[in-house]
C-alpha cells in the first residue's frame, strides 16, 4: 500500500512509534487505517503482529463523514520474512511492505534492495556499502 499512500495524508504526523527494534527488520508493511484517535497506541485487528504506528500533530482534523483519523499502522504477518526466513518472502516483499530505515514522520518511505531481498547491486559493492541480510 505505500505506493498508495499521498504525502499529503501524511502530512500532520508528529511522530512515529514503534513497539520493537526495526532496525532488526527488513522490512514492514504498513498501511492508512482510519482510527478513532490522533494519539496513542491503536487496536489491532489483523493476523501477526504490529510493530509501530504514527501520531499525529493538534492540527491533524477528523474525517467529516466519519469522525475519524487516518494513520498509518506499520505491522508484520506470521509468513512475513522475519519469522520465515526462507518461506514465501525470502526473496521478495510484499506490495505494502518498506524498509523501516526509510521512514520518517510526513515521509511515505520506500522499498530498497534489502527489504526486496536480494543481495546489494554493484553500486552499492563499489560505494562499500554492505547490509546484514
Amino acid at each position: 500500500m505505500s505506493a498508495l499512500i499521498e504525502e499529503d495524508e501524511i502530512s500532520q504526523e508528529a511522530e512515529l512509534v514503534w513497539l520493537e527494534d526495526v532496525g532488526t527488520l527488513d522490512y514492514v508493511r504498513q498501511s492508512l487505517d482510519r482510527l478513532p484517535t490522533r494519539r496513542g497506541r491503536p487496536a489491532y485487528h489483523r493476523d501477526g503482529r504490529m510493530v509501530g504506528y504514527a501520531v499525529l500533530g493538534p492540527q491533524a482534523k477528523a474525517s467529516r463523514s466519519s469522525g475519524t483519523f487516518r494513520r498509518r499502522v506499520f505491522w508484520l504477518l506470521p509468513h512475513d520474512r522475519d519469522a520465515d526466513p526462507a518461506g514465501l518472502y525470502a526473496s521478495s516483499a510484499p506490495a505494502e511492505a518498506i524498509d523501516p530505515r526509510t521512514l520518517t514522520p510526513c515521509a511515505k518511505g520506500y522499498k530498497t534492495e534489502r527489504s526486496e531481498g536480494g543481495p546489494p547491486s554493484r553500486a552499492m559493492r563499489e560505494m562499500g556499502i554492505t547490509l546484514p541480510l
